[in-house]
């Protein structure tokens, strides 16, 4: 089994790498991990203060689930991931079942700046991009997917998203083992990286 961990900023391209490496694999050989399922459920505070949650900040995220969840998986035991809602910012009462795997991918922006769970990764991945082209993406899936205004976006960047990044987020380059510029524009990064993952694939045939 091969887990790799794809870290990187938020709207730098991370989910896009992803896609085009589970593409280029047969569905039953990967299965995917997301750091957003694991936010900790909120649903004892009022709305207003839920929506008031820093989802850039570790503590948001509850990564001793994640941690062992991602363990028992790379044990060959399967786990029933979180369903999380950025609307309600609460948890659902469902889950969704997650089978071992041969490649398993574990995708968010926190996840190489947790030493355990990093520990558990046979690969680091860091997706960077450049900080304006983030912003562009980050109004854009904000406005599409979670129903917010370009100024509530804008607001949230700079009290939380940038300065969270700088502080918690970029320093984690440094643990990765391939660092991906512009993101899921870099044909050759991702090809190189899905090149890896198919020799180690073959090495287990």
């Amino acid at each position: 089994m091969l887990v790799i961990g794809i870290a990187g900023g938020t709207g730098s391209g991370k989910t896009t790498v992803v896609k085009k490496i589970m593409g280029s694999l047969n569905a039953n050989e990967v299965a995917l991990v997301t750091q957003d399922s694991y936010y900790k459920d909120s649903g004892h505070l009022p709305l207003e203060e839920r929506q008031k949650i820093n989802f850039d900040h570790p503590d948001a995220i509850e990564f001793d689930l994640l941690t062992d969840h991602v363990a028992k998986l790379k044990s060959g035991v399967p786990v029933e991931e979180p369903v999380y809602s950025y609307l309600t910012c609460t948890r659902s009462d469902q889950t969704n079942t997650i089978e071992p795997r041969k490649v398993i991918i574990v995708e968010g922006i926190l996840i190489l700046g947790h030493q355990k769970l990093r520990d558990l990764f046979d690969i680091k991945v860091f997706v960077s991009a450049d900080a304006d082209d983030r912003l562009i993406r980050v109004i854009n899936r904000d406005i599409i997917e979670r129903g917010r205004t370009v100024d509530v976006v804008l607001e949230r960047y700079h009290q939380s998203v940038k300065p969270m990044h700088l502080q918690f987020i970029e320093p984690t380059k440094r643990y990765a083992d391939l660092i991906v510029p512009q993101g899921g524009h870099n044909k050759v990064a991702i090809d190189i990286l899905t090149s890896i993952v198919k020799m180690n694939l073959e090495k287990e045939n």
